[in-house]
């Protein structure tokens, strides 16, 4: 971690339960950016796409997001494969 970048590696399932933890992750200590490493999670749910679509909107062009390929299917039926953050690894 850069001291402006957080960097979160997150493994696992992203849910209502879990979604939460990821923001507050990638948000704690007032950071302007982040990445995210989800290469490991194996579900990714509504709620974790809202998350995402939060940091998405409090880090612009800051924001990095390696995918799993779960988490890159759910994104494209949402329509979210094109985002700008979304980058492959």
């Amino acid at each position: 971690m850069s001291a402006d970048r957080v960097v979160v590696t997150v493994t696992g399932e992203v849910d209502m339960s879990t979604a939460d933890a990821m923001y507050q992750a990638a948000t704690k200590d007032n950071t302007s950016a982040a990445t995210l490493d989800l290469r490991e999670v194996t579900f990714f749910d509504s709620a974790a796409i809202h998350a995402l679509l939060q940091l998405a909107d409090r880090f612009g062009e800051g924001l990095v997001v390696h995918p799993s390929a779960q988490v890159r299917r759910v994104l494209e039926i949402s329509g979210l494969s094109t985002q700008p953050w979304l980058k492959e690894r």
